[in-house]
């Protein structure tokens, strides 16, 4: 890789500001986000001979792959190949070496999610996925730059017309490109490059669809028991609604809104006294904030509020489940375009969050006796996200921005009632939105909206226009993570073995619009399908 460094000597203009420099980097493509996706795209980038740099605001590679998410989701895995398929095999291959497997045996370790004879693993480790994640890299001398941040005012970006030159990030850092790729959750960088976005959700008449915007008919699922009053004080309306319950809910059926489905942690969890953290009560805890958990196991509510899959290792991927979880609802609205501060913010609320949830299910005089005594048997992994005290560094980010291009994915497609013309992957999920907010419904009682799952249909293609920005926007940007797809087909698309899908074909599409000197939304694709076939991608189905 050629690299041309620059050192500026700053003039100070403050005490105390001195010798600061800046670097240059050039490569041939820039990749912003050390997501799977980015990761993906990087080594693909090598493969074909060119050279690559990612930029990973944060001190990690592998976004939510390595943040916790080792249940995978898919739906049908026979969708996923290319280097995402590898990267899973390269799973497979890790636990086939008996001394990996330190706090339990393989032979006792059992996952739904596994098949007999697969030539792929899907459940792993979090520290097992950044591992491997760091090895694709490092096999093929990629550069990364981690903890550099997108400088995201004007200065943080050079464009000539449609084209992107450079961008930079805070600490003054240049990275030259003749391709840039967004492989982050929240799509900042296509915002800096003046690609129009969306965040929310769109009125289901915008596509035609029926899934779209405000959903109460469809919120059966992960929803709190009946009758639960929503007031402080209950009964009393003066006492203003409890934490979480939004006034101006629920709004109108199947329109559009700014709200954003909930996002959470997925913690990995043990209960192996030797590798448990005990959860702990936060400073800031306020036991308001659990008020309706408390109220809805007084109205009846059964079922552990949580989702625990078995990882090796005596580990699991902890998700959300039921009415009142780890899903902090109502508080990721402003994720998406918050500053950095504004980000830490909102990241330490939802930690202190589900810090206070899982304290208050394993102590709290209110929750039952046996829900108590199951919970205060688990704890956090003292051999995983080390640098966080066992909590994921990274926050799921179910959605934030999503492109709009002149291709845009939705609930046609999931269904196959429309075809993409140009496929660069499967996504073969259901239709899946988690709760996007609570509401006072019409008979004054608290109510979950916002969770949809429908499934029932096979895999299907994503079109390489959704990766791509309307090109008198940018002419050398792709988004294959953030991609332009309504709020319910991106719910159905957005697992990781996709997003790796797609940062692969978004990084072979990069590296041939500059073999053949073309805007990326010119390419010929009859190239690109040859190019993604021979690489091992899937990009057709056969109903058997």
């Amino acid at each position: 890789m050629k690299f041309c460094t620059v050192f500026i000597l700053l003039i100070a203009t403050f005490a105390g500001v001195a010798n600061v420099h800046s670097e240059e980097i050039s490569a041939d493509v820039i990749i912003y986000g050390g997501t799977s996706a980015g990761v993906a795209a990087a080594v693909q980038v090598a493969r074909m001979g060119k050279t690559a740099v990612i930029i990973e605001p944060s001190s990690h590679l592998g976004g939510l792959t390595s943040g916790g998410l080792g249940a995978t989701d898919i739906g049908n895995k026979a969708a996923i190949g290319g280097i995402s398929r590898e990267f899973y095999q390269a799973v497979k291959t890790y636990y086939e070496d008996e001394q990996h497997w330190t706090l339990e045996k393989s032979a006792d370790y059992a996952s739904n999610r596994q098949v007999a004879g697969e030539d792929a693993m899907w459940t792993f480790e979090p520290h097992v996925a950044e591992l491997l994640m760091e090895r694709m890299s490092q096999h093929q001398n990629i550069r990364v730059c981690k903890n550099q941040r997108l400088d995201r005012s004007e200065s943080g970006i050079g464009k000539t017309n449609s084209k992107i030159q450079w961008i930079q990030t805070e600490n003054g850092d240049r990275y030259c490109g003749k391709v840039f790729l967004d492989t982050t959750y929240e799509g900042d960088l296509l915002d800096l490059a003046g690609v129009r976005f969306f965040v929310g959700r769109e009125a289901n008449s915008i596509y035609q669809e029926t899934l779209n915007g405000v959903q109460t008919a469809q919120a059966t699922k992960h929803q709190l028991q009946p009758g639960i009053d929503p007031y402080v004080t209950a009964g009393d309306p003066t006492s203003g609604l409890l934490p979480g319950i939004d006034p101006n809910g629920p709004g109108e059926e199947g329109g559009a809104d700014h709200r954003v489905q909930a996002y959470c942690f997925r913690m990995c969890n043990t209960t192996l006294d030797s590798n448990r953290i005990p959860f702990a009560k936060p400073d800031s805890y306020n036991p308001l904030d659990y008020e309706l958990l408390f109220r809805n196991f007084a109205a009846g509510a059964k079922v552990m509020p949580w989702h625990p899959i078995a990882m090796p290792n005596r580990k699991t991927d902890t998700n959300n489940n039921r009415g009142f979880s780890t899903d902090f609802i109502g508080e990721s609205y402003n994720w998406a375009t918050a500053t950095y501060q504004e980000r830490d913010a909102i990241f330490a609320k939802h930690l202190t969050y589900q810090q206070g949830l899982m304290w208050t299910l394993a102590n709290h005089e209110r929750i039952p006796a046996s829900v108590r005594e199951y919970f205060s048997k688990w704890g956090n992994c003292r051999d995983e996200f080390t640098d966080n005290g066992g909590w994921p560094h990274q926050l799921y980010v179910r959605e934030a921005r999503r492109m709009v291009a002149d291709y845009v994915m939705t609930q046609h497609h999931c269904q196959g009632k429309t075809t993409a013309e140009f496929p660069v992957g499967m996504a073969a999920y259901t239709m899946d939105s988690h709760n996007v907010q609570r509401y006072v419904d019409q008979d004054g009682n608290v109510r979950n909206e916002g969770d949809v799952q429908v499934g029932g249909f096979p895999p299907y293609p994503i079109d390489y226009r959704s990766i791509t920005p309307k090109q008198d926007e940018c002419d050398n940007l792709l988004v294959p993570v953030c991609l332009s797809a309504s709020h319910i087909a991106y719910g159905s698309i957005r697992m990781e073995p996709v997003f790796m899908v797609l940062g692969q074909s978004a990084a072979t599409a990069a590296v041939q619009s500059l073999e053949q000197n073309s805007a990326v939304q010119k390419i010929d694709m009859t190239k690109l399908v040859e190019r993604l076939k021979s690489d091992k991608q899937v990009l057709t189905w056969q109903t058997k």
